[in-house]
């Protein structure tokens, strides 16, 4: 396939680190990986510790929920997986993808791009997905682990989307910031937002994620992996950061570990 995107610039991992002074993030740059998650996975078993922090500039089987698979041209994209070690009751790591989708909003914000964020786990410019968001928990010897993966089209040009339903901030946004620049906001981003996660401030957390959220107020159809879906409006998230869905004279809340898709629902475009 050919691009028109021209120069593709690598992550400078020197400037990055230098970038990321004071964090406990350690990054390491592979020019190539089938999933970072996978790698950062392999290394969570192995020991690797809290912080641990895998780049793909070029990821060839990328994995997203429900086990979707995608490939990102190489150094159009932020492709990379965070590994963490949280002293936090795992009753609470449903917020992990909620407060990463809010560190991508903040990075983005700091570039001077407007995003919104569709519950649980995508990042939208407008009504196109921009960025991608999959956490997965991991059995160590060390105890539980998380494996915090995003996916982030920078310069991916329309020929290379995967479905007309994706954009990137070259596109999306007109505007192609620096990458490691771009990676370094993001993981300081991560790391306030999961500092204010671990000091329990609930409220703070689900105030700032509804204010950006796009899916809240909106009539929604949420698909499960059994019976038949649930249609209603999306009004709110709860403590432990389901989605609230109003339908009929009844609210019920709902998990993205027990969700398939939710969409806008009937008679919304």
């Amino acid at each position: 396939m050919t691009s028109d995107a021209g120069p593709r610039p690598p992550i400078d991992r020197e400037h990055l680190l230098a970038l990321l002074d004071g964090t406990v993030f350690d990054v390491d740059v592979l020019e190539e990986s089938p999933s970072t998650n996978r790698e950062v996975a392999d290394r969570a078993r192995a020991g690797a510790p809290h912080g641990t922090t895998v780049v793909a500039e070029h990821q060839t089987a990328g994995r997203g929920r429900l086990d979707r698979t995608w490939e990102t041209p190489a150094r159009a994209a932020l492709t990379l997986s965070v590994l963490l070690r949280p002293d936090v009751p795992p009753v609470r790591w449903p917020w992990l993808p909620l407060l990463t989708g809010l560190a991508v909003h903040g990075a983005l914000a700091d570039a001077g791009v407007v995003a919104g964020l569709k519950w649980p786990n995508d990042v939208l410019l407008g009504e196109q997905k921009v960025a991608g968001i999959l956490v997965e928990r991991v059995e160590t010897d060390h105890g539980p682990a998380a494996v915090v993966g995003v996916g982030l089209n920078v310069s991916t040009t329309a020929e290379e989307l995967p479905v007309a339903t994706a954009t990137s901030l070259g596109l999306g946004a007109g505007v192609s910031p620096d990458r490691t620049e771009l990676l370094a906001g993001l993981l300081r981003a991560l790391a306030a937002e999961l500092a204010g996660w671990r000091d329990d401030a609930a409220d703070v957390l689900r105030s700032a994620y509804t204010a950006v959220c796009v899916t809240i107020g909106q009539e929604v159809r949420v698909d499960l992996p059994v019976g038949t879906p649930l249609t209603g409006r999306a009004v709110g998230i709860d403590e432990g950061g389901r989605l609230l869905v109003e339908h009929g004279d009844q609210r019920t809340a709902v998990g993205a570990g027990d969700v398939i898709h939710v969409r806008p629902g009937p008679g919304v475009t």
